[in-house]
């Protein structure tokens, strides 16, 4: 007698007959086994990678290159466009401020950059090419493009050190390169967000979505804190909102992130990059609660501490987005498993 006769069931060319309902090996269940006698019939699969090896290899730039190129490229950004709206307004000191900073950021962010490829040239050899649908290509070729402009805005600023013919020059350029600068600033403060999502690496590439406008918005609320430390006080009004703005909204995006990536977004609430997002949140509560108390009070000892607060939100925020990144790279449970949860349906 077979096993299908045993068990009711008729074994034909054509199929299985007969088969008792209720006595199928289900996953995760016990199947046609009585209770007590023995386990599962199938085991609940677990996931295993080879000697827990990384699937993908984590990434190689250095944690102070990228993650100051990320905080610094949205500070530029950032302070070009309050500036140019600080010289539509009749704001000099404000002005005055947000030229000098972006175009500090501006440089810091190109030397850190540079310094991270390893030599000089390779910046010079990225731009060989013009390459759409590369975030690096369309970047590099965006700061090529913002570096010259917020450049000339700010010599306009220390006009006093150049010689006459030179000055008058800036003079005249100063207001047109700031204002063009405003048409590029936009996607200065995002596109790193693109590019770093633009990899393989789990939280990054699952945070797709959200990373240009957390980016941007943290960029904004550095920026606006900046500007507003630095600017005379009766004119720092709009850096102010500017900073509480971009903080409020950088915060919902962060929610949003953890919230849909689900178990991919593990690496940012543990370790490292869990306490430094947990810190980044407290500057953030502090530098909007500073800036609204000074925007009432009006006082500049409140303003230096509220920029400075939301500044060092901004910096936490990338260096905790980096190095979560790092980490989901290195574990192979966040490539694995998160391509299963793709490829079961859409997100």
């Amino acid at each position: 007698m077979n096993a299908g006769q045993r068990s009711g069931s008729d074994v034909r060319r054509d199929g299985l007959h007969h088969v008792a309902p209720g006595r199928d090996a289900l996953i995760g269940s016990r199947g046609g086994r009585r209770p007590g006698r023995g386990g599962e019939v199938v085991p609940p699969a677990e996931f295993r990678s080879y000697y827990g090896r990384a699937v993908i290899k984590p990434p190689v730039w250095k944690a102070h290159n990228i993650a100051g190129y990320l905080l610094l490229g949205g500070v530029a950004g950032g302070a070009a466009l309050l500036a140019a709206g600080a010289d539509l307004t009749g704001r000099p000191g404000m002005r005055h401020a947000g030229r000098l900073i972006s175009a500090g950021a501006t440089g810091l962010s190109l030397a850190v950059l540079i310094r991270d490829l390893g030599r000089p040239e390779r910046f010079v050899h990225m731009l060989r090419v013009v390459k759409p649908t590369s975030p690096m290509s369309i970047g590099t070729w965006l700061l090529c493009g913002f570096t010259p402009l917020v450049a000339v805005a700010a010599l306009d600023e220390v006009s006093a050190v150049l010689p006459r013919g030179w000055a008058e020059l800036v003079g005249h350029l100063a207001r047109p390169c700031g204002l063009a600068a405003t048409a590029v600033a936009p996607a200065v403060t995002t596109y790193t967000g693109t590019l770093i999502a633009d990899t393989a690496v789990p939280v990054w590439h699952g945070a797709y979505r959200e990373l240009p406008y957390l980016f941007g918005a943290s960029a904004l609320a550095a920026a606006g804190g900046l500007v507003a430390a630095a600017s005379p006080v009766g004119e720092a009004a709009p850096a102010r909102l500017a900073g509480i703005a971009g903080s409020v909204a950088a915060q919902f995006v962060d929610r949003a992130v953890h919230r849909r990536l689900g178990m991919v977004a593990e690496p940012l609430s543990e370790g490292r990059p869990g306490r430094l997002l947990r810190a980044s949140h407290w500057c953030a509560r502090a530098g909007i609660a500073l800036l609204t108390v000074s925007a009432v009070r009006r006082s500049r000892a409140l303003d230096v501490l509220g920029g400075v607060a939301l500044v060092a939100e901004s910096a936490l925020t990338k260096f905790g987005y980096f190095y979560a990144g790092t980490a989901s790279a290195a574990d192979p449970k966040y490539t694995v498993l998160a391509q299963r949860d793709r490829a079961s349906g859409p997100r």
